[in-house]
């Protein structure tokens, strides 16, 4: 997949809005399909109220360090081998405890009121990005489709394509990748459906076409390429929760008080910085989302 290399600008200072409007079409996949620029133009210039304030990492660390082991469990694998995924035609089915299921075409999601938002980006091993996503309110999808009284848990599951995939190959997990929240989590205004970054159509390697952004939550939350999202009643099992318990809870809150069982959780290294920083609870959302567990044993719950 080719990746034009971009400086580590803020995206308010790349291409200006009104030229990226007009341009006539832009590149999606690695399969170099193009898509007309009507598909994103709803992206406003200005930030999201709920983006951070730090400096997005370059496009060159978003799109070059990636965990997504459907290509391989190098960080570097992702961009050499996600080309592969073919994100054309896509589709993305809303069913379970619902009253009107419906299944979505991505370029019908593509016209949804979409939004920058630069949020932190926290993963378990201990390293971490600042990424200006394209997307919109995953509530708003979820609106779309009329939840039950009986929904109480959203589960969420990536495309499985062993032809396009070679890292499913290997059992490291149980394929398909799968991942959950409850309903709460789901409809809070954080978490958003991401389908762009700097302002572009999404690279596969990060997800492409349509990915979960969880901000509070460990990275492996926040599930990539996915093709159905199922509400139901119970707790749905969620891939490393399934692959090893111990070490992967359900929650995945960012929790600086309870370490990984083999590595410390109070720190973290923002790629491209050789120092460490402390790491926040909640990933620094806390203000936001630290309603949603009042009460619960976080220790326990992790």
């Amino acid at each position: 997949m080719l990746i034009r290399k971009v400086s580590d600008i803020l995206s308010s200072e790349i291409t200006p809005h009104s030229i990226y409007l007009n341009r006539r079409q832009f590149m999606a996949g690695a399969a170099g399909l193009l898509l007309p620029v009507s598909a994103i133009a709803a992206l406003p210039a200005a930030k999201s109220p709920f983006s951070s304030t730090e400096k997005p990492n370059s496009r060159n660390d978003i799109t070059s360090y990636n965990n997504y082991y459907e290509f391989g469990s190098g960080k570097d694998e992702p961009a050499i081998y996600a080309g592969k995924l073919k994100t054309r035609p896509w589709t993305v089915t809303v069913d379970g405890e619902v009253n009107a299921a419906r299944t979505f075409d991505i370029d019908s999601l593509l016209k949804m009121k979409l939004q920058e938002r630069i949020y932190r980006l926290r993963c378990v091993e201990g390293w971490s990005m600042v990424i200006p996503w394209v997307g919109f309110p995953l509530a708003e999808l979820l609106k779309q489709v009329q939840p039950t009284s009986r929904a109480k848990f959203v589960a969420f599951e990536t495309a499985l394509r062993p032809g396009e995939m070679p890292g499913v190959a290997r059992r490291v997990l149980d394929w398909p990748y799968r991942e959950g929240l409850r309903i709460d989590e789901a409809m809070h205004p954080l978490t958003i459906l991401a389908v762009g970054l700097y302002g572009e159509v999404l690279p596969n390697q990060n997800g492409a076409p349509i990915r979960l952004v969880v901000p509070w939550k460990y990275g492996f939350k926040s599930i990539k390429s996915i093709t159905r999202i199922h509400l139901l009643e119970k707790q749905p099992p969620t891939s490393w929760n399934m692959a090893n318990a111990r070490e992967y809870g359900f929650y995945s809150n960012v929790n600086p008080e309870v370490d990984h069982p083999r590595w410390s959780q109070a720190s973290e290294r923002r790629i491209g910085e050789f120092f460490k920083r402390k790491t926040l609870p909640f990933n620094g959302y806390g203000e936001q989302v630290a309603a949603l567990y009042r009460g619960m044993d976080l220790v326990k719950n992790f």
